[in-house]
């Protein structure tokens, strides 16, 4: 998750930029840049690695200027390397770029067939060329860069310096977070409140589609249609720890508001966007293997459940997914042409680490999917999967989740390709698919205020029903699972073809059914389902899809519509609304969200 800061001072900037970086290295990163208003005139100081290099460029090439934007950059687009590192120039304009432009490719060349030279591999320099060239024809700078956000596609966050606007800074939000930092006599921006710290504790959020322009005394945000806006401003207390939950009452919010940002980070480690090839680290030829097992705890587990539907249809590739806990113990019957695949966050988790050593004790391959590289699964493994979704503190898994199902879902394509079960047209179709993501997701939690109503009666119930089929079994499990986790109200993920089979006996004018189900193949069977719920009274909260909206039964108390999206994904952009409802229960019944009772974050004893 890429950090950005933008500073319109009164005094040197470049310590300042670099100063506030180091509270962005949470995020992650392998190169750093800044860029600055030298005398009307761009000059920016880059360097792969971290920040310690960029400071010795600076060291050696000073640059004076009170008005700057920095960045810190983990690779998306091309290689970590100084001429991919942010910030970018195009003529007038310099860029600071979070997020992914889907359309880029499109995009940058039509530039080029205007005689545009790009001078790096990343998708943010089309920004820069977009802004510079509507400034050539004419546009004043707030007029070049708001028609620049109308050709934009993908989730951003945006900073723009325009070389003689030296009072200046401009920037967007759509999907990653921005804010704006209110100072004496100087203005800021940047990617949290943890950014902004060392100069203010005054602090407004942008919301999705709104952008900016600031000088030395005031903030102008815009929404999307170009409408003058005020966003509120708040003073941050003075713990950095609280801090960083930026505009949000607890860390799990917050984590549900960053999957946008942190599934793209995950999706670009593992697909080139140039090419739109998968790119699978390690030597694990997936034509050579009978079988993978999965092991896994708790979050963890219900991704790797959703790794099989994906694998197992698209690669025809077999798959077993087991509880780690129950794993060694059973003895299962295994053999050294399979790979064993861990899942956890921690990557210290004793089950899943004890099941692990089991595989590998049989000489079958293994991989780690972790969020910690230094863990003592990813040490022990052949191949380590990082998913790069950045720190996650509430107990309860959120966004790690969602990276866990965006790396598998890469996985997936790579494994149906290697196998020949689709060929690279597919591929590329599927890879395109998997970069609109991050955008859908942004639009899901979007759904927020509507969930939040729904939370209302819910957190009135003692017991909980999801439905789902295909893949939106594992995401009624995970649904269920995040409920009892942190609202404490008993819950239960059900196939909802096994509705007639015993749980149908448990549906009453009491109880809320959350029936999840995508306009997909499955959808006539779970429409029907949804029917025999509300046949018996039951309270149905329907998560869906606008086809979906239109061709449910009548009669659902709520329906909740996330944006239209490739069943690919489907798991992915569903996964907001669980967790906002969930969320929003447990806010309602005053539990503690972020460290609910009995559980710990990593699991370390058996």
């Amino acid at each position: 998750m890429c950090g950005i800061i933008g500073i319109v001072g009164k005094s040197p900037v470049a310590g300042r930029l670099v100063e506030s970086l180091k509270r962005l290295e949470y995020r992650g990163y392998d190169s750093a840049g800044v860029a600055a208003q030298v005398n009307g005139v761009l000059e920016r100081r880059r360097a792969p690695g971290k920040l310690r290099e960029l400071e010795a460029v600076l060291e050696r090439q000073p640059l004076v200027a009170a008005t700057g934007i920095g960045h810190t950059r983990w690779a998306t687009h091309g290689a970590p390397t100084e001429r991919n590192a942010h910030p970018h120039i195009a003529g007038r304009v310099a860029v600071v770029h979070n997020g992914i432009i889907e359309n880029f490719a499109e995009l940058r060349a039509e530039l080029e067939a205007k005689g545009r030279v790009f001078a790096s591999d990343t998708d943010t320099e089309v920004v820069a060329h977009l802004i510079d060239e509507n400034l050539n024809a004419g546009l004043e700078p707030l007029a070049a860069f708001k028609a620049t956000l109308d050709r934009l596609s993908g989730a951003y966050a945006l900073a723009v310096l325009v070389g003689g606007d030296t009072d200046v800074v401009m920037g967007a939000r759509n999907g990653p977070p921005l804010a704006v930092g209110y100072g004496d006599g100087e203005m800021f921006v940047g990617s949290d409140g943890l950014a902004l710290g060392p100069f203010t504790n005054r602090v407004a959020y942008l919301e999705d589609g709104d952008y900016v322009i600031i000088d030395h005394g005031s903030a102008r945000i815009f929404d999307a249609g170009g409408a003058l806006v005020e966003r509120p401003i708040k003073t941050l207390p003075a713990s950095a720890a609280v801090m960083e939950k930026g505009n949000y009452r607890h860390f799990m919010e917050k984590e549900i508001h960053d999957q946008p940002e942190g599934c793209q980070r995950t999706i670009a480690a593992y697909v080139d966007t140039l090419t739109t090839r998968t790119k699978i680290p390690g030597d694990i030829d997936f034509a050579k293997i009978d079988r993978i097992q999965i092991v896994a705890c708790g979050t963890a587990y219900i991704a790797g459940l959703l790794g099989k539907y994906l694998i197992e249809r698209m690669a025809d590739l077999p798959v077993d997914v087991e509880v780690a806990s129950e794993f060694r113990y059973r003895e299962p019957a295994l053999n050294a042409g399979s790979l064993a695949i861990a899942i956890s966050q921690s990557g210290e988790t004793a089950d899943t680490l004890a099941a692990f050593r089991y595989c590998q004790a049989k000489g079958m391959q293994s991989a780690a999917l972790v969020n910690t590289v230094e863990s003592t699964i990813a040490r022990e493994a052949d191949v380590i999967w990082p998913i790069h979704c950045g720190p996650e503190i509430g107990v309860a898994s959120t966004k790690a989740f969602t990276a866990q199902v965006a790396m598998l879902s890469a996985l997936a394509v790579a494994a149906a390709r290697q196998r020949g079960k689709i060929d690279e047209a597919e591929e590329n179709r599927l890879v395109r698919v998997l970069l609109e993501a991050p955008r859908l997701i942004a639009e899901s939690i979007n759904l927020e205020e509507a969930v939040r109503a729904i939370a209302v009666d819910v957190s009135k119930a003692r017991d909980v029903l999801y439905l789902g089929r295909g893949p939106m079994y594992p995401m009624a499990l995970e649904g269920a699972l995040k409920l009892k986790e942190i609202s404490y109200i008993h819950a239960e993920g059900y196939a909802a073809g096994e509705l007639k089979h015993g749980p149908i006996a448990l549906v009453d004018e009491a109880t809320p059914i959350v029936i999840l189900a995508p306009f997909d193949s499955y959808f006539e069977k779970s429409a029907s389902n949804m029917s025999e719920v509300m046949a018996r009274g039951g309270q149905v909260v329907f998560i869906t899809d606008p086809e979906g909206e239109r061709n449910a039964p009548a009669g659902a108390r709520v329906v909740v519509t996330a944006p239209k999206c490739d069943p690919l994904i489907a798991p992915l952009v569903f996964s907001a609304p669980i967790q906002l409802l969930a969320y929003h229960v447990a806010v309602q019944k005053g539990a503690d969200v972020d460290q609910p009772r009995n559980l710990a974050k990593s699991v370390t004893v058996e």
